[in-house]
């Protein structure tokens, strides 16, 4: 660490501002910072001290997304090959997943650092390490078979009008990740609207449509069984299919105190009592879809887990975790449902709340103010 720290010290002077290279130096403070800790610390008494800063709780948060990015991996390969007709080794499905998934992830980070840099190079500030979950997010919330330059297209949007016009990390209101990835749904419905089933390289032989799809049209019928939806053995988002290799990321974001457990069991909550009384209606196909398949299928563990806990769009207030949570859970049934054109309800869903976050916890705390209030006024 002190080579690094030595060598670093010595190249700063060159992308000071004046220098040769003053130009880069945004793009040098982001290397400085994600290489190790920043050394501007704060002095004054007035401060909490903490172990945990914003690199910490980044570097957890990604840890927390490897389970669900290796079998991601890994099923991007197994689902290729099981299409032609043959049965992969472990390493043979996991490579040649990994020759579609890296494609993804280095067009995201380029597109994404690209236009952070640029603003913080404007602006005269730091880079902040929010992009570098952001950027390992978005390619676990898209098929694998997607063209590349929609993915550029879609990570220079979502950064620059969901992050950078709000004021950078931690000004943003809604999710970056799932801006992205809304804003391919509605430009370009056709890759990623779930009709036709997501496997890479998909033969011209082989059709069909992802669970959420087939969904609408027959019920239960003709899904998976739900162990093997559990294990995610089934086409879809890169990152999303795995309920296990989600709920291990879960747990250890619960046990840092990183996400709050609050909003994953009330997202969870809401979705379970609306599938309930969904299969009490049972009108549609899609209303008999038992209520634990709905946990199962597309992004919805993984919205719960990953994109409704965002600690920067989240709720920060007690009840209004549990109150969000709940209409999350409920709206992403609910547009599943009622409206099969958009299956995977999870992303607007959580688009919708992260607008409405800010009024519910302002509602939360004046409720808990003037309750203070009418107590301290009983007992004069």
């Amino acid at each position: 660490m002190k080579i690094i720290r030595n060598l670093l010290d010595n190249l700063r002077p060159h992308f000071a501002k004046g220098g040769k290279l003053g130009m880069f130096h945004a793009l040098f403070d982001a290397t400085d910072n994600f290489l190790l800790s920043s050394g501007e610390l704060t002095s004054g008494g007035s401060h909490i001290r903490s172990s945990n800063n914003l690199k910490r709780l980044m570097f957890t948060v990604m840890i927390a997304l490897v389970p669900a990015t290796l079998f991601g991996i890994w099923n991007i390969g197994y689902q290729h090959y099981m299409a032609i007709g043959t049965c992969p080794n472990l390493w043979t499905a996991f490579l040649f997943g990994l020759g579609k998934y890296l494609p993804i992830v280095i067009v995201t980070y380029l597109s994404g650092l690209a236009v952070e840099v640029t603003f913080c190079q404007i602006r005269g500030h730091q880079v902040a390490e929010g992009f570098f979950v952001t950027g390992m997010m978005i390619p676990l919330i898209l098929p694998p078979d997607i063209p590349l330059w929609i993915v550029a297209v879609a990570t220079i949007f979502a950064t620059l009008f969901a992050k950078e016009v709000f004021g950078g990390t931690g000004m943003n209101f809604m999710n970056p990740a799932l801006v992205a990835r809304a804003f391919i749904f509605f430009a370009y419905p056709s890759v990623i609207s779930g009709d036709k089933v997501w496997i890479a390289e998909l033969p011209d032989t082989v059709s069909g449509a992802t669970p959420l799809a087939t969904a609408p049209l027959s019920g239960v019928c003709n899904l998976p069984d739900s162990l093997t939806l559990f294990l995610g053995l089934t086409p879809g988002s890169v990152g999303e299919t795995s309920v296990l290799a989600i709920l291990l990321g879960a747990i250890l974001l619960i046990c840092t105190g990183v996400a709050s457990w609050k909003i994953m069991l009330s997202v969870t909550a809401g979705g379970v009592l609306t599938g309930l009384a969904f299969n009490l209606i049972g009108q549609t196909p899609y209303m008999q879809v038992p209520f634990y398949y709905h946990l199962l299928m597309g992004g919805f563990a993984f919205g719960a887990v990953f994109m409704a806990t965002d600690p920067v769009t989240a709720s920060h207030t007690k009840y209004g975790k549990v109150i969000v949570g709940l209409l999350i859970g409920a709206l992403a049934i609910v547009l599943r449902v009622l409206n099969p054109a958009y299956p995977e309800g999870m992303m607007l869903a959580i688009l919708i709340m992260n607008v409405f976050t800010p009024l519910i916890d302002h509602i939360v705390v004046r409720c808990a103010i003037h309750k203070r209030k009418r107590f301290l006024d009983k007992q004069c």
